[in-house]
């Protein structure tokens, strides 16, 4: 008996009009998971193409999984390195795995087990949406935070984040940066200091586990890091967002299958670049001096605006838009950056700002080309006459 007659024969009470109707959504998410739905829209127009909403969540996930393997790899090497002792990549490996893994089951958990619940409630199938957002909340998280409160973020950010929005393609702000700012305004000793991007630096005497943007917005001058580190991603930080060349393999991957926005990416990184580049002829305080270039390859903005500026959900939807939407958000990022030392960060707030604004955007844009569209009959019109 194949996996198909198998799961025939186990959905048989979920069917219509059968004792167990009610949890059919459950059993239907398992299906739909494995298999292509044999059902087809009958009603309305509709686009006919192989690619739906299951394929674009597992193509995001297969362009995370560069910078999840190298974060792995990171947790344990930032860890040994601390502990000035020899140590191999599979060590490394192994010590960055104990502490990842179990994040990333919590998350799948209690997010999985709210859709259901929700899914189930609502009498709706059960979105593939969390697919990606369930792995992308621990992927921005700092390594030694306690399992209990991914759960509790993960948690927020489905309920209110996306649930209380109506679910999958309603939600307004980014569920995975809603997850962080949760955790960041509710835990903030937790969410950062130089004791929490080094696995159990608590435990390690003399531990600097700081984050590069941490150490400039302290006052520090000296980054005990070249580019190379920087670019590569051998630093402390959040768990899978130091490395920009795993992210930029990422970016390659979404841009030639067409699932991330190539125009979001560019307005991301022309924004930051020419703002910090400002910056830098100001040099006011360390953040500004430090090069713009280097702020495109520190902290998460690489990470940020390639796989959550980009979300299509709550992005800007219309080319120009797209063009706007990421310009600002690269602005925005570099000027939380360098204005408040509270949040070097910047991207995390930059981009949930500009979720906000992005159907603003929109708005104006569709209204000037309505306009220009009426200008250009008009004169047509005029012309002739």
């Amino acid at each position: 008996m194949n996996i198909r007659k198998i799961l025939d024969t186990v959905k048989k009470p979920f069917g219509k009009g059968e004792k167990f109707e009610k949890y059919a959504p459950a059993v239907n998410a398992f299906d739909t998971f494995l298999f292509v739905p044999n059902h087809t829209t009958k009603h309305g127009a509709h686009i006919r193409d192989a690619v739906d909403l299951k394929r674009t969540m597992i193509t995001v996930i297969l362009a995370l999984l560069p910078a999840l393997f190298y974060g792995i790899y990171n947790t344990g090497f930032q860890y040994y390195s601390q502990l000035d002792t020899s140590f191999t990549t599979i060590d490394a490996i192994i010590h960055g795995s104990i502490k990842i893994v179990p994040m990333i089951a919590v998350s799948y958990i209690v997010g999985l087990a709210i859709e259901f619940a929700f899914a189930i409630y609502r009498g709706h199938e059960v979105n593939e949406g969390y697919l990606v957002t369930g792995l992308l909340i621990p992927m921005i998280m700092p390594v030694d935070i306690p399992l209990w409160m991914v759960g509790l973020s993960v948690a927020f950010a489905v309920l209110i984040g996306k649930e209380a929005f109506g679910g999958t393609g309603m939600n307004i702000l980014n569920p995975a940066l809603t997850a962080r700012a949760f955790a960041f305004f509710a835990y903030p000793t937790y969410m950062s200091g130089n004791k929490v991007w080094v696995s159990e630096a608590s435990n390690i005497d003399g531990v600097s586990g700081e984050t590069i943007l941490g150490m400039l917005a302290s006052g520090e001058s000296t980054i005990p890091y070249d580019v190379s580190q920087m670019f590569y991603g051998a630093i402390p930080g959040s768990i899978a967002e130091t490395s920009t060349l795993m992210v930029v393999i990422g970016a390659f991957i979404l841009i030639f299958t067409g699932v991330g926005s190539w125009r979001i990416m560019l307005g991301s990184v022309i924004g930051a670049a020419v703002t910090g580049l400002l910056f830098n002829l100001w040099g006011a305080n360390e953040l500004m001096n430090f090069s713009w270039f280097n702020h495109l390859i520190v902290g998460g903005f690489a990470f940020g605006v390639v796989f959550m500026a980009t979300d299509p959900v709550s992005a800007a939807q219309t080319t120009k838009g797209k063009w706007i939407y990421g310009i600002l958000v690269g602005l925005f990022c570099i000027l939380i950056r360098v204005f408040n030392p509270a949040y070097p960060e910047g991207v995390m707030l930059a981009i949930l700002l500009m979720n906000v604004f992005a159907p603003t955007i929109d708005h104006y844009v569709i209204e000037s080309n309505i306009k220009k569209r009426l200008n250009r009959k008009l004169n047509s019109n005029l012309n002739v006459a």
